[in-house]
């Protein structure tokens, strides 16, 4: 068995890089990233101020990435790894692609898939919470606090 060099706590500053090209373009900082055999295959940000979109949500942008990049529908074999619990729509859309592992960094009390029901996710799917979250949750409360 070979013991991988990167973390989740990795691949999740990762996603926050991402959160962060979502601020400096003035969308709600939320990044994630896609990894398959510790490689990251996809990275998404939200977009749906720039593109008018309510479904262009970071986890969306990185799901037709992954799948455009491995040429399938399917990502049993990868880790998303995103800066805020999804929401029910990305939760329902991660079920489809039959992802393999969710990492979250912060929790999201009011929209967040939890709240609803876990059943939401595809039964094979892993989940870990907490990675980051308190840097996670930093960046959001910054952006809202600003824009109030």
């Amino acid at each position: 068995m070979t013991l991988s060099v990167f973390s989740d706590d990795y691949f999740m500053g990762e996603a926050l890089k991402e959160a962060h090209k979502a601020k400096d373009a003035d969308e709600i900082p939320i990044g994630a990233v896609i990894v398959c055999r510790d490689k990251i295959i996809a990275r998404g940000h939200n977009l749906t101020e720039r593109l008018n979109d309510v479904t262009a949500h970071a986890e969306m942008q990185a799901f037709t990435a992954a799948s455009e990049f491995i040429g399938g529908k399917y990502l049993k074999d990868c880790t998303l790894y995103v800066t805020l619990e999804p929401c029910v729509m990305c939760a329902g859309a991660s079920q489809w692609t039959q992802i393999g592992k969710i990492v979250i960094g912060a929790m999201d009390e009011k929209r967040g898939f939890t709240r609803f029901s876990q059943e939401i996710l595809h039964p094979k799917t892993k989940i870990e919470t907490g990675i980051r979250a308190e840097e996670c949750a930093a960046l959001l409360t910054e952006f809202f606090r600003k824009k109030r």
